[in-house]
């Protein structure tokens, strides 16, 4: 009989006692203690079990669930005599910033002392202990006070470890799940580097002067720069995606796939599963899925974009429209299922990502939205160098979630961007004018970064305009561009993969030049003529569409200004 399938249920002892449907993770306890790493980060994308594995480790090591050791057993670990002997010996801080997703710094930080506060709230029988001086109580009520102050704040970890010790007679271990949320919503909302400094503190007291630290756990997306955030952590063991230490311990194996979709009938589905959800990569391990989309399916029976919709993806999608034309090309080309060769680095500059190619790519393979088809190893490149990498788009699931993405962006002109649509498949000129003015006007800003003024650099805008051609129009045509022309130029070819139906439309975006042109109307000529000088017509011409169906239309841009002709 297939077990429960239980949605969002991330406490480890309630899912086993519970029956609930599991896959025994619990090796990475033995890998990870037997590593002695004292303080390990590990990076993977959201929803790939690392809250459950730390609620895992949580009840596996402390004292809080001394005797409870029954809810291990059956599983790897609880084979092993001398781990059994561990088991629920160690005093634990367990604690996430999962929730810490605020819009400026003075609502962060007062998120993150309410995460500080319950914790000493719930560690409260230590103040009436005799081990803790009277000093050490004023500090434990000043932590539970309204107003504390950053120095005690940033202390509290270092100081609850010392009380536990103190009470325990044992080292602690420390458990800090989700530790970049705070970092994205910093970037995204534009406080980071407030966050910076409270943070860096923290970090440093508990987990690098820290004499109470047996060891410690942090997880998160990103491996936030050490200069940023982690500095003078020099005792810290960095597992990232692309690491071969703890490969199968997050997310789901192929093998484990397979297994639980017979064991819950779908057993004649596996192909279906595999397209919409294989590929991610974790060292040189492939073929893991992520446990979100497969326990919904499980659960469903339903193919659809489940852990892609799980969060806002406010920052991709930030980057990404923001970005420069360069980078929506290779977006684009992603899009058609296309590769990208570009350098990583796995260590993510949140305040270097605008416009840079490599931090953004770097944080979409770290996300989970890209996987390595193939990379360079360091000793393979010049010393100074950063080895390449070939992506691509992860899977189905994640380019169902980028094309919706890219719809989104022109919600705020929706109608107007449809109805430009329909105009230009009927060849209406005069409508195609009035749409193109409304959605340049409503959302030519929206793809610009704010640092300059709206519509000084159009190409943000033509390339997101394209982008939104490509996922409208995927059914009736094959959308390629050429942008060898260099800024202002733009020329698109739509083939129709029905040319009985459809003709083949060539679209050239120019920017209005004032040195050249006198009027959008010289642009749009100029435009034109671009088009019949380059002869883009005789692809389409060789592969047997005629020249009475295919159009052309030259699009000229002033600003928020549009032309077509």
């Amino acid at each position: 009989m297939a077990r429960t399938v239980a949605i969002g249920l991330q406490d480890f002892g309630d899912l086993i006692q519970k029956n609930c449907f599991y896959v025994d993770k619990t090796g990475f306890i033995k890998e990870w203690w037997e590593s002695n790493d004292s303080v390990t980060l590990i990076t993977r994308p959201r929803r790939f079990g690392k809250t459950l594995n730390m609620s895992m480790v949580e009840q596996f090591f402390s004292v809080d669930y001394a005797g409870c050791g029954d809810v291990f057993e059956g599983l790897s670990i609880w084979k092993e005599e001398k781990y059994r002997a561990i088991q629920g010996t160690y005093p634990v801080i367990s604690l996430s910033f999962a929730r810490v997703k605020e819009m400026n710094y003075t609502d962060t930080r007062a998120k993150i002392c309410e995460i500080i506060r319950n914790l000493y709230v719930r560690y409260s029988f230590l103040r009436e202990s005799d081990v803790l001086a009277d000093a050490d109580k004023a500090f434990f009520d000043r932590i539970l006070a309204e107003n504390v102050s950053n120095s005690d704040v940033t202390s509290s970890l270092y100081q609850l470890s010392s009380f536990m010790y103190r009470y325990y007679g044992k080292k602690v271990i420390i458990l800090l799940d989700e530790y970049d949320t705070p970092m994205q919503e910093a970037y995204v909302d534009g406080y980071w580097n407030e966050l910076v400094a409270f943070t860096r503190s923290m970090f440093n007291s508990a987990f690098k002067t820290n004499p109470f630290l047996e060891r410690a756990i942090m997880t998160g997306i990103t491996r936030v720069s050490k200069e940023s955030i982690l500095s003078d952590l020099n005792n810290l063991k960095v597992v990232t995606t692309t690491s071969e230490e703890y490969a199968a311990s997050f997310g789901f194996t192929e093998e484990e796939v397979f297994t639980a979709l017979e064991e819950c009938g779908y057993g004649d589905r596996k192909e279906q599963v595999k397209r919409w959800y294989d590929g991610f990569t974790f060292g040189y391990h492939r073929d893991i899925y992520n446990p979100w989309s497969i326990l919904n399916f499980l659960d469903t029976g339903k193919i659809t974009t489940y852990w892609a919709n799980t969060s806002s993806n406010s920052l991709v999608g930030k980057l990404l429209r923001e970005g420069n034309g360069k980078i929506k090309e290779r977006f684009e080309a992603l899009l058609q299922g296309g590769t990208l060769q570009t350098h990583i680095d796995e260590q993510i500059i949140y305040n270097q990502l605008d416009d840079n190619e490599t931090a953004i790519w770097s944080l979409l393979l770290a996300s989970g939205y890209l996987k390595v088809l193939s990379y360079e190893s360091y000793g393979d490149v010049p010393e100074g160098s950063l080895p390449e990498y070939e992506l691509t788009l992860t899977n189905l699931e994640v380019k169902v979630m980028f094309y919706n993405m890219v719809r989104g962006w022109f919600q705020r002109s929706d109608a107007d961007y449809n109805d430009f649509i329909k105009a230009m498949l009927l060849d209406d000129l005069d409508a195609m004018n009035e749409y193109m003015n409304r959605v340049a006007m409503n959302i030519f800003s929206y793809f610009d970064t704010g640092k300059r003024p709206s519509g000084e650099e159009p190409e943000r805008f033509y390339h997101g305009f394209v982008l939104g051609l490509m996922v409208e129009l995927q059914d009736r045509y094959t959308i390629t561009s050429n942008r060898e022309s260099g800024f202002g130029r733009y020329d698109v070819v739509l083939e129709p993969k029905n040319p009985v139906e459809n003709d083949a439309i060539i679209l050239e975006f120019k920017v209005f030049n004032r040195r050249r042109e006198k009027s959008l109307e010289d642009t749009v000529q100029a435009a034109l003529k671009q088009i019949g000088e380059k002869n883009y017509a005789a692809e389409l011409i060789a592969k047997g569409i005629s020249k009475d169906h295919i159009r052309q239309y030259g699009f000229a841009f002033e600003g928020k200004e549009a032309l077509i002709g």
